[in-house]
Order: C-alpha cells, then sequence, then structure tokens
C-alpha cells in the first residue's frame, strides 16, 4: 500500500491515477475541505484529514509501506503556513511513519533548499529535509526545478498576471536568474521509476527538465505562446516584494507569492540529464509542452477565480 499525502495538488493529482493504472495499491490522505469535492479513480483509498492530526495519521498509515509526501504550503501559503504545514506537518508525518514501520518515504524538496538560506522557501525546505534524513526512515528525496503543466502555480500564474495589466509586466530585475522547468508528467513518470530504484535508497537528488530558462525567457515564451504581449518593465526586487506583499493583503489570492521570488532570488537548476541518469525519464520541451494546454486559455476568468478563493 502506498500512501500519498498532498494528493489533491498538482503532482498528486497525476500520481494517483498513474500508480493505480500500474497496479499500485493507493492510498490518499486529503484535507476534510478538499475531500468532498473531488473525485478519485476507482481503487483510491481516501482517508479525510490533516497531517496535524496525529489520529488520522496513525488510520492513513496502516499497512503502508511506501509514503509520497506531497503535501507543502509553497505555493498559496505565507511564512507561517509553511512552517505549519511543511515543517510541523513533516514532523508529525515522520514520528507516526515511525512508529508505523514505513518502508520508505519520498519526499518533494526545492532546488536550493538550505535549513540555513536567507530566503525562507529555501530555509523550510532544507529543515524539512533535515527531518526526514534525521528519521531513520529510509528515504528519497528529489530537489526539484520548477514544476510546470496545466495546473501549476508559476507559469500559469506569468499568465494570469499578463492578464491583470493590458500594457506592462512587471519584472523583478532584469529577469536573469536562471530555471530548470520539470514538466509534471515527467515527474510523475521518475517518482514511478524511483519506487523499485534501490540504488536512490537513502540520497538526494536534483532533477530539472531538458533545458536552462531565465525569467526573462520564460515571461516572453508565455507571452508568445498565450498571444498576451506586453512590455517587461524591470523594477528592483524588493520592489517588486512590497507590491507582492500588499497585493496578497488586499485579495484572498495573488497569483506572485514571496515564495517565488525566494525561487527567483538566485540560479535554480540541476545538471542536465540527472532526469534520465537517476530516474530514465527523458524530459519535454518546455514550449513545446505549454503548446499543448496555454493557447486559447482563457486567463482573465481563471484570475478571478483564483483571487476570490481562499486557500485550502
Amino acid at each position: 500500500m502506498i500512501l500519498i499525502t498532498g494528493a489533491t495538488g498538482q503532482v498528486g493529482r497525476y500520481l494517483v491515477p498513474k500508480l493505480i493504472a500500474s497496479g499500485w495499491h493507493v492510498r490518499t490522505l486529503v484535507h476534510p475541505r478538499r475531500h468532498p469535492r473531488w473525485s478519485w479513480p476507482d481503487g483510491v483509498e481516501v482517508i479525510s484529514g490533516d497531517l496535524n492530526d496525529s489520529e488520522k495519521l496513525h488510520q492513513a498509515m496502516q499497512g503502508v509501506h511506501t509514503v509520497f509526501h506531497l503535501a507543502s504550503a509553497q505555493w498559496w501559503g505565507t511564512s507561517r503556513d509553511l512552517h505549519r504545514v511543511d515543517i510541523q506537518g513533516t514532523h508529525q508525518l515522520v514520528s507516526v511513519a515511525r512508529s508505523a514501520r514505513i518502508g520508505r518515504l519520498f519526499y518533494l524538496s526545492q532546488l536550493g533548499a538550505e535549513p540555513s538560506s536567507a530566503y525562507t522557501l529555501m530555509r523550510v525546505k532544507g529543515q524539512v529535509e533535515g527531518l526526514i534524513r534525521n528519521s531513520g526512515i529510509a528515504y528519497t528525496i528529489l530537489r526539484c526545478g520548477v514544476i510546470f503543466g496545466p495546473e501549476d502555480r508559476f507559469v500559469n500564474g506569468v499568465a494570469m498576471l499578463l492578464r491583470t495589466n493590458p500594457f506592462f509586466f512587471l519584472q523583478p530585475g532584469q529577469g536573469e536568474s536562471l530555471l530548470h522547468p520539470l514538466y509534471v508528467l515527467d515527474l510523475v513518470k521518475a517518482l514511478e521509476n524511483s519506487l523499485e530504484n534501490i540504488d536512490l535508497v537513502d540520497t538526494t537528488i536534483e532533477i530539472g527538465g531538458g533545458e536552462y530558462i531565465t525569467y526573462n525567457e520564460m515571461i516572453r515564451t508565455v507571452m508568445r505562446v498565450s498571444g498576451m504581449q506586453r512590455i517587461i518593465l524591470p523594477i528592483p526586487p524588493y520592489t517588486l516584494r512590497a507590491v507582492t506583499s500588499l497585493m496578497n493583503r488586499l485579495v484572498p489570492r495573488w497569483p506572485m507569492t514571496a515564495q517565488w521570488l525566494d525561487i527567483l532570488a538566485s540560479n535554480r537548476t540541476a545538471q542536465l540529464g540527472n532526469l534520465y541518469d537517476y530516474c530514465g525519464v527523458r524530459p519535454v520541451r518546455f514550449e513545446d509542452t505549454l503548446l499543448t494546454y496555454m493557447q486559447g486559455r482563457r486567463y482573465f476568468p481563471e484570475l478571478l477565480r483564483f483571487m476570490w478563493q481562499r486557500p485550502d
């Protein structure tokens, strides 16, 4: 039995049906507010509960040999949410996993994770990695580049931000930060291939897609694919942080968050070829994949729904 936390997120929603189709028995731990409105493939066992609910965690881990820990507040939460969901939630999960004698724990981290980082997201991810490494449970930590796909909140977030203003787009600095975008379905294949790869036990690997791209190039690619041409205005990163903080106070949710800017503060790349060398997956191209789901997509109504929907 495999347990997946964060199963309704951008990775979990693809990983669950992929594992079911491959014949694995899957159980999900789903937040009570998400449980009633989510449909699952036949054969998925669903536990309605929270990472900080030890009773539900114990129930979810009965008979489980592997855990995919995907739950995170990375794309929607404040620093307080990151501490509650990522750090406290993982601490609770590890404690219960030890008592349940879980065989292996997979964790999705972020390129650049470091417990002493000056950037909140990288510091939190690094601290969570430390909790897992010191847990006594066999683990595999995958540090990923920016994950993109039809439901992602980074690349689609760029498209939504383009719709907020018909004239210009605010860019932190010159947009020279180097990113390593990874398609969600490539990541799902990598996770499945890693299940029976004993060479990845007790290791931390860094993976990304098939190419490097600067943030400025990413913006221009999204404009080209979506047909939303704007003037790119470079502004100091600290100014954009202030604007982002203000917008997140004015509306329930804003596409850009402090975690975005943490990612853009430095180059976030792995070695090209790592995805194939570690996981046997040949990554797809960034722009070619955007063309499959971004062209003709109506981002303005999506932006309005996103802004006024409170995060779970």
